[in-house]
C-alpha cells in the first residue's frame, strides 16, 4: 500500500470516528422523534432538545464533509514537521530509531474503539427501538429510592386521588402514616404484571425524570391469582385501594383487563 493510500484510509477512519458516528446518531434520533418513539428512552419534556441537538449535529457533518479529504490534520502540519524533524535529529545523534511503543498502543486503543462505536451505532440502526420496562423493572425490584420512601406529604392529603397513576400511589403506599385516609379510593391503574408476595401480584410501571437510566421501579400489590397472568403481561385495573388490620394498602380489583403495552409505557 502506498503512502498516499495509506494516508487517504487514515483520513477516511477519522472522518467515520468523527462526524460519520455523530452523523448516524443524530439521524437515528431524528428519526425516533419524528415516529414518536424517542420516549421509549426519554422524557417527553426533553425530547425537543434531543432533535434540536440531533440537527445541529446533522447540520454540521454535512458541512464537514464538504472539506477536502484530510484537511482536519493539515492545521499545525508544519509545526508538527518541525518538530518530527527535530525528534528524528534528536534519534540520529542517540543512535535509536524504534518506534516509541506508546505510538502502538495509542493505534490499538484507536481501532478497539472505533471498532466498539462502531457496533454500538450499527446496532441502533439494525435492532428496532423497544421498551426496556419489563427487564428494567425486574433487575431494580426491591431497590429503595426517595421517589417512594419518606414521611407524610400534605399534598398527597388532599390532592385529587383519581389523578393518580402508579408511581403517585407508589409514593402513598410507602409513605402514608394513616393509611385510613385513603381506603375506599377507587382507581383506575394500567400497569405491567410482576412477582408479588402472597397470593397476590403486583401492578408495576417504571417512573422516570430524564431517561431510562433514573427509572424508578413503582409496584403496587394487587389481590390476583398469580397464575390469572404472567408476569410482563400489561393489563388495566380498576377497583378501590384497601387498607389492611395492620396498616398496609393494597388494591381489590373488581376488573382486570389485559391490554397491549401503551406506546408511551413510562410514567414521569
Amino acid at each position: 500500500m502506498s503512502e498516499q493510500t495509506a494516508t487517504r484510509a487514515r483520513a477516511l477512519a477519522t472522518r467515520w470516528l468523527g462526524v460519520g458516528l455523530a452523523a448516524v446518531i443524530a439521524v437515528v434520533t431524528l428519526g425516533l422523534g419524528v415516529t414518536d418513539r424517542l420516549t421509549l428512552y426519554i422524557s417527553p419534556e426533553t425530547v425537543w432538545f434531543a432533535c434540536a441537538a440531533a440537527v445541529v449535529t446533522l447540520a454540521g457533518a454535512i458541512w464537514s464533509c464538504t472539506l477536502p479529504l484530510g484537511e482536519e490534520g493539515d492545521h499545525g502540519h508544519d509545526h508538527g514537521h518541525h518538530q518530527r524533524q527535530g525528534v528524528e535529529a534528536d534519534d540520529t545523534e542517540s543512535g535509536s530509531s524504534a518506534t516509541p511503543p506508546r505510538r502502538s498502543l495509542a493505534g490499538v486503543g484507536a481501532v478497539t474503539g472505533g471498532v466498539i462505536a462502531s457496533g454500538v451505532v450499527i446496532a441502533a440502526l439494525a435492532l428496532p427501538p423497544a421498551s426496556l420496562s419489563v427487564e428494567l423493572a425486574m433487575s431494580r425490584a426491591g431497590e429503595q429510592s426517595a421517589l417512594f420512601a419518606g414521611s407524610d406529604s400534605v399534598a398527597l392529603g388532599v390532592a385529587d386521588t383519581s389523578t393518580f397513576g402508579v408511581g403517585d400511589w407508589a409514593s402513598v403506599f410507602a409513605a402514608s402514616t394513616n393509611t385510613s385516609a385513603y381506603d375506599g379510593a377507587p382507581v383506575t391503574l394500567t400497569g405491567f404484571v410482576t412477582p408479588g408476595s402472597g397470593d397476590g401480584v403486583n401492578l408495576t410501571r417504571l417512573v422516570i425524570t430524564h431517561c431510562v437510566i433514573d427509572a424508578q421501579t413503582a409496584a403496587l400489590p394487587v389481590t390476583v391469582d398469580p397464575d390469572d397472568y404472567p408476569t410482563g403481561q400489561w393489563v388495566e385495573v380498576t377497583g378501590t385501594v384497601r387498607a389492611d388490620s395492620d396498616g398496609k394498602l393494597h388494591i381489590e380489583p373488581t376488573d382486570v383487563v389485559a391490554i397491549d403495552e401503551p406506546g408511551d409505557p413510562y410514567e414521569y
